[in-house]
């Protein structure tokens, strides 16, 4: 009698899912922070779908709202804050990113990466100074 490998039963929402950075910190003043880059990445077995949510559309346009990872490899996600205006200064907005399997529809994990738009990157480090320095979209870390 021949054992089929199976694989494990996954529980809706309980995967964890990789991406980085964690929070977008976007500059009025600095042009080059108004595009950013999250990458989602995939290290297990399997290949995944994605979804990029937000709650505030109108504010964001997201390259590849939707697509796949390969197993053992990552995307990059671009994301773009089209309404910098004074009045959205030091407003948190959320992006969640829903992951499930390729072949399934039900969500198996999600991550929730917060955006922001500051003033001005100088302001911003001079009330840092000495404490902890808000991470921007230059800095890239690997998770693997």
């Amino acid at each position: 009698m021949q054992q089929q490998k199976r694989q494990p039963e996954l529980v809706e929402g309980n995967l964890p899912v990789f991406v980085f950075p964690t929070e977008l910190i976007f500059y009025a003043d600095d042009q080059s922070t108004h595009k950013q880059v999250l990458t989602l990445y995939n290290p297990y077995e399997f290949a995944l779908k994605f979804k990029v949510l937000c709650t505030s559309p109108n504010k964001y346009a997201v390259v590849d709202a939707a697509g796949a990872v390969k197993p053992q490899c990552c995307v990059d996600i671009v994301i773009r804050h089209k309404d910098v205006r004074a009045s959205h200064f030091g407003v948190i907005d959320k992006f969640r990113l829903q992951v499930s399997e390729q072949s399934q529809r039900k969500a198996l994990g999600r991550k929730e990466v917060i955006a922001m738009l500051l003033p001005s990157a100088k302001e911003q480090q001079h009330k840092e100074r000495g404490g902890k320095k808000v991470q921007g979209a230059s800095s890239r870390k690997c998770l693997l």
